[in-house]
Parts: C-alpha cells; structure tokens; sequence
C-alpha cells in the first residue's frame, strides 16, 4: 500500500513538472480597444475569437479591453501596456511625428501597423429643439465633446481650435463616455453629442432612435482650412439610410482605423494575428455592419501612416499582395 502511494505520488508530480512547460508557453496577448458601444470593442473581441482558436503551437490567448480609445491606446502601446491597439489614423500620424496630444512622448518611430479597417467619421447629433443646424450653431450650447485620452476627443479639439474655440465657447463642455451620450441628450441635459466612429454605431443608433435629433454636416470654412493643413483628415460622409430619419448621406471629416503595434513585436505572433483575420476575411465582415465592404487591398494600404510590421509584411508577400 505504501509502495502503491508512493508510486501515485511521483506519477502527479511527474505529470505537473510535464504540464508545466506547456502552460508557461502560452502566449498572452492583449488588444486595447475602445468603448463598449464602439466598433474597436467588436473588432477586437473578433479577433481575439480567431486567434484563440487558431491552431498554433505554442497556443495564443488573447484578450480585448475596453479602453477610451485611440490616444490612450497609442500610449499604452508605448508603455507596453498592450501589445496591440486600435488607432485612428489621424492618431498615428501624430504620433509618428511628436505632435499633440503626442508631444511629451515624442516621435512615436517605432509605432507599426498592421492594417486598416473602417472609416472614421466625425459625427453631431444635435436635438431638433435646440437650435442647432451647422457646426457653427454648437457655439453657446451644452455640447459633449469626448472622454479626455480619446481619439474622438482630440478630433473634436481640432475642429473646436479651428473655429476659434474653447470649452468655455459653450455654456456646457460634457465629458461623457460613447454609453451616456444618448441618455443624456434625450433627459435634456445636452443639446448636442459629438462621436468620431464608424457607421453604424449603436451609440448613434439610440440616439436618433430614442431622441427628436438629427446628423449635423461638419462643413465650412474653418473646416475647409483644418482640411488644408491636416493631410490625416479627408472628406468623409455618414451614408445615408442606416439611421431612423437619415436618408441623404451627410457630409463631414474623418480618416481609417488601424491595428498598430510596436516594432519590437514578435514577428510571429503579428504573423498569425494578421493571418487570423485574412484567412476569416468574409466572416469577419459579417460581424459589424461596418465592415461589409472591406477589401483586402484597401485594408493593407489605405490609411497608413506608419509602416507595416514585418509580420505582416511576411503575410501579405505569401498571399502575393505585395
């Protein structure tokens, strides 16, 4: 009986010093995001599905968060936080360069990416009771202009710095999450939301659902000037008929999403990320309406502002796309 135990005994602890291995060879993996109405949060919590499913020795455990967006990406990105993150691709030029909100940083030279996804569009909904018809009209009212540490925040500061403005040019600068903006414009508390994402979004969806509102064009000079000295932002329009009301497309600003990394990344594991989403191309697309008309020539091209990562590179070279 003893031997019998004794034999038990260092059969388990043989077995854990053999499984041992294994489990400190998974890779973790982690995806900042963005809001959890976002896209970002559904782009990534997709691609974690692929790559945790993607049969690959050592195995991959991936994780998307929710995170206030691009700007807090790029310096979580920058600090190690992550290992990849969603971007705007106005962001990355900024970042690239030194420029604001990037300036303490300074030149982000090793930011990589990875791809491009959706357009990000800058988008005001205003109640229809609240006077609003212009960009211009936002001066004086409660306008929410974006979670601080955001891409669509920083977007919005350009635009306000453009028209001559600053939170004190409204009578109420909200700083509310893409979740509490609805809520808010249809409790009265504000007269105007402001939101760069891709289309459809859910956020807007409530809000033009829920509330008597309407898209407002973000046009004019100031944005005609912003759009002269900023090569990160081009001629954007919101479709029409994806939103309750809003039949004619509506013009305004934006650029593309893009999944970036850092230089110092495992080739690798950029490899089998990039490769996660390409092999799953046309099932990734149907996973939020604003991906249906992604192609994947545009996606390694349009809308970089930083190199490729070698990883990549490695992928779309084996597919004969470079």
């Amino acid at each position: 009986m003893k031997n019998n135990k004794t034999r038990f005994l260092i059969s388990a602890l043989a077995g854990l010093c053999l499984a041992t291995p294994t489990l400190a060879a998974e890779r973790y993996v982690t995806i900042g995001t963005g809001g959890q109405t976002g896209v970002y949060y559904t782009g990534g919590q997709s691609i974690c599905r692929f790559l945790n499913r993607a049969q690959v020795q050592p195995p991959i455990k991936c994780n998307a968060t929710s995170t206030a967006g691009s700007v807090s990406n790029i310096v979580a990105l920058n600090g190690g936080e992550y290992d990849f993150g969603f971007i705007q691709s106005d962001h990355q030029y900024k970042a690239q360069k030194g420029l604001a909100p990037f300036d303490k940083l300074g030149p982000q030279t090793k930011l990589r990416t990875l791809f491009s996804l959706q357009s990000e569009i800058l988008t005001i909904v205003a109640r229809k009771d609240s006077g609003i018809d212009t960009i211009e009209d936002l001066k004086g009212k409660r306008v929410n202009i974006g979670v601080p540490g955001s891409g669509s925040r920083d977007t919005v500061d350009e635009v306000m710095a453009a028209e001559g403005w600053t939170n004190a040019s409204f009578s109420l600068a909200a700083e509310l999450k893409p979740a509490e903006m609805a809520a808010a414009l249809g409790d009265n508390n504000l007269d105007a939301i402001t939101y760069v994402v891709g289309h459809p979004s859910g956020a807007i969806q409530e809000a033009l659902v829920n509330v008597d509102a309407q898209l407002i064009p973000v046009t004019g000079p100031a944005i005609d000037k912003l759009l002269s000295k900023a090569p990160y932002f081009s001629k954007e329009s919101i479709p029409g008929g994806i939103y309750p009301g809003v039949d004619a497309p509506v013009p305004s600003i934006g650029g593309k999403a893009v999944l970036a990394t850092m230089s110092s990344t495992d080739p690798e594991l950029v490899y089998q990320l990039v490769k996660s989403v390409f092999d799953n191309l046309e099932r990734f697309k149907r996973l939020h309406p604003a991906f249906k008309d992604l192609k994947a020539q545009d996606m390694i091209k349009v809308g970089l502002t930083a190199p490729l990562h070698e990883g990549a590179v490695r992928y779309y070279k084996e597919q004969g796309w470079m």
